[in-house]
């Protein structure tokens, strides 16, 4: 293995809050930062052995919040800082930058991840062309240029499910099992998750029974195919998709010069990334083919062949159409539950399942096993990320 290879040494997240909710005062440098004081302490590394910190963050509005990140934690002041906004993939996107900064000898420790503050998000505006005109608020920014293939994200689901006969009772089915593995793992949960504000563990994921689901209001309905199958409920209803929320999640990368210089066991490899295009009007699929990249460049067959395997799902019909499309049982994925029982904090959330992923291989605890997190965004793109566990694991945490 060479000098540069990308050793991961430490993995951390803050637990998942719904917008307005436990982290509603928090910015993200401030959800990030103990996090990040955990990972060193976890490694049992001085806050100066870090070389640069790479920050996924989506809703910032500029700045660079990876910069704010790095001195609230106590870094020092030479540490390079970079921000990076590839919407929901960012926290992914952000991993294989910093193996980038590794690899090419820019940098032999680096932090990497994402961190959103959905709540303190700013008020967004587009200035006014004419003077004395008002300003345009708007929700969200244009992810492509031509309007006709920049959808509503829920209403391209909706499509997706009508379109493919994806019922709303299989949509909701998925969404339940979600949540009740949350609830059933909430106490192996806690190692990976730091408090933060006081919340130690996720707080969106509840208990729910089929018929409590049913009741729940539908949020989109896609327009049917010309071959829809007759009334047949394809409506997506608030428990499938995943809510808006706050969190933070980084891993501790460094070169095996590093490992060596500063002590530490490593207890996995970074062994590939892949950041891809889709069709923008369907942003959804993206994971899928970000997924075949990442395995092709790492020569893995198939999906299957990962033990473990995080999908961020913000649709419970995009976990199923991925499964479907790659093989997979819907019950292999996600086995801690998944982004719909958790929520999304968009910048985070990718870097959320990486870790994940790697909290399950620790647990199954075999050198050699593989672990694959996944994200699309919209806009069309997709990431993904494989590790390799290496048998052997940093120190425990403090």
């Amino acid at each position: 293995m060479p000098d540069t290879a990308a050793l991961i040494a430490a993995w951390a997240r803050s637990a998942v809050a719904p917008h307005g909710g436990a982290f509603r005062d928090l910015h993200p440098h401030q959800l990030a930062a103990p996090v990040l004081q955990a990972l060193l302490q976890r490694a049992g590394l001085p806050a100066d052995a870090v070389d640069a910190v790479v920050l996924g963050n989506a809703l910032g509005a500029g700045g660079n919040p990876a910069r704010m990140v790095a001195l609230a934690a106590g870094l020092p002041a030479r540490c390079a800082a970079l921000s990076v906004d590839t919407q929901c993939c960012a926290g992914l996107d952000a991993v294989a930058m910093a193996v980038g900064l590794l690899s090419s000898g820019q940098a032999d420790v680096v932090v990497a991840g994402g961190a959103e503050a959905w709540s303190r998000a700013p008020i967004r505006q587009h200035r006014p062309t004419v003077a004395g005109e008002p300003a345009m608020p708007y929700e969200r920014p244009a992810f492509a240029p031509d309007p006709a293939q920049d959808p509503d994200l829920l209403q391209a689901a909706a499509d997706y499910a009508a379109a493919h006969h994806i019922s709303r009772l299989q949509q909701d089915a998925y969404a339940l099992h979600s949540h009740a593995q949350a609830v059933a793992h909430r106490d192996t949960l806690a190692a990976e998750i730091v408090p933060v504000a006081g919340l130690a563990g996720d707080a969106y994921p509840r208990t729910l029974r089929p018929a409590s689901a049913a009741r729940l209001p539908v949020q989109a309905v896609g327009v049917p195919p010309a071959q829809a199958i007759p009334a047949l409920d394809c409506a997506v209803s608030t428990l499938a998709i995943s809510t808006r929320a706050d969190g933070a999640a980084l891993v501790l990368l460094m070169t095996e010069a590093a490992a060596h210089r500063y002590g530490v066991r490593p207890a996995a490899r970074w062994q590939a990334s892949a950041s891809v295009g889709h069709d923008p009007a369907m942003p959804l699929l993206a994971a899928e083919s970000a997924t075949r990249a990442v395995l092709q460049r790492a020569h893995v067959q198939r999906a299957s062949a990962c033990e473990v395997i995080e999908l961020h799902d913000a649709f419970a019909v995009q976990g199923l159409a991925y499964c479907a499309a790659l093989g997979l049982d819907p019950h292999a994925i996600n086995r801690c539950g998944g982004g719909i029982a958790r929520g999304h904090p968009i910048g985070a959330s990718g870097a959320i399942a990486l870790v994940r992923v790697l909290a399950d291989l620790q647990r199954l605890g075999r050198p050699g096993a593989r672990g694959l997190a996944a994200i699309a965004g919209a806009g069309g793109i997709g990431s993904a990320t494989l590790v390799e566990w290496l048998g052997r694991g940093t120190r425990p945490p403090q």
